[in-house]
């Protein structure tokens, strides 16, 4: 979807809403399928849970009884345990990501409908805060989301997928032994089981990265503790975190507006700047909430913001101008960098 065309070719706006309005029928199907799936996930959580409790009492009468129970049927109530446990565990990470989906439709419902009515009251070409139009704040968010998933399509072609081709091969590994080599087929298949689980864990941090649950549950402090020390194992970074003032739930967008740019300008710090060391600040003020990160790397030419390789941080810097913030850079090329943002909040 092109929204910016040469000043002597600008798109009429009727076409722009038939666009959005395409988008916005699109949006509420996909949301009423998610919505219809996750009612019926709660239904088969609920099920599993009771399963699960029925089995584990039972395991735990089976316990007792250990010296009179035969051994099939302690092998029988085990199977069935771990079987239930992990039926339930993997319902419970569908029901999560459903969860996440269906608010991120949410949310791009309600962007599409106010974005239908600046269009349709002709606010589109008037500037914001930040002295860009609402159209061109919109091509900028677009241009961010389709690098955004170009990174995720990297990600999953690198990790999950190949990690399936390898099962793919290993199941077909372990389908040969099976009848001629029985305990290596088993030692395959183990192999296999362990590679998954693995793989479910990788998964569950592209979802995490994507709309963490602990965000609407917690609020933007836990979320950051917990996402930098996922950070950092994965990455080897040496990531302090300091925070003043009076910790507290914020508005629901100003929190995922500073969560989003924790993301960015940790993955500026270590894959651009290529730093060993972070600092991240956030502090708390009556009527301010102040986002600072510090690193030692190889820095950059803040004069090259207008960069498509950052484009990350122009977005960053838009949404904190459009909410009346400010957006501050101090780096240099070999002398690291102090990234901060200044965002005014209700008492």
């Amino acid at each position: 979807m092109i929204l910016s065309q040469s000043p002597s070719s600008q798109p009429p706006e009727d076409d722009i809403l038939s666009v959005l309005q395409n988008e916005l029928a699109e949006v509420e199907r996909s949301l009423k399928e998610v919505s219809l799936l996750l009612e019926q996930s709660r239904v088969e959580v609920g099920k599993l849970t009771q399963r699960n409790a029925a089995v584990t009492a039972h395991l735990q009468q089976i316990n007792h009884q250990i010296g009179s129970v035969p051994p099939e049927d302690v092998k029988r109530a085990y199977d069935s345990a771990l079987d239930a446990q992990q039926r339930l565990f993997v319902m419970r990470s569908q029901l999560e990501k459903l969860q996440n989906d269906q608010l991120h439709f949410e949310r791009q419902k309600k962007l599409i409908e106010q974005l239908k009515a600046m269009l349709e009251q002709g606010d589109l070409n008037k500037p914001s805060k930040g002295g860009r139009s609402a159209l061109e704040s919109l091509e900028m968010l677009i241009n961010a989301q389709e690098a955004e998933r170009q990174r995720l399509a990297r990600q999953m072609h690198d990790g999950p997928a190949q990690a399936l081709s390898n099962f793919i091969l290993q199941t077909e590994i372990a389908l040969k032994l099976l009848d001629i080599e029985p305990e290596k087929a088993r030692a395959e298949l183990n192999s296999l089981k362990i590679s998954a689980f693995n793989t479910f864990q990788k998964v569950r941090n592209f979802i995490s990265e994507l709309r963490p649950m602990m965000l609407d549950d917690l609020g933007v402090v836990p979320t950051i503790r917990r996402y930098v020390e996922m950070y950092k194992e994965q990455t080897g970074a040496d990531i302090n975190m300091t925070f003043s003032g009076q910790e507290r739930r914020l508005e629901s967008y100003i929190e995922v507006m500073i969560f989003r740019a924790l993301q960015e300008l940790l993955a500026v710090a270590v894959h651009q700047n290529q730093a060993s060391s972070i600092k991240i600040q956030l502090d708390f003020g009556d009527s301010w909430v102040k986002l600072s990160v510090d690193d030692n790397g190889k820095g950059f030419d803040t004069d090259g913001l207008e960069t498509d390789k950052n484009l990350g941080l122009k977005l960053i810097k838009e949404r904190v101008q459009m909410v009346g913030g400010t957006f501050a850079m101090d780096s240099a090329p070999g002398m690291g960098s102090r990234i901060s943002l200044n965002i005014p909040i209700s008492a």
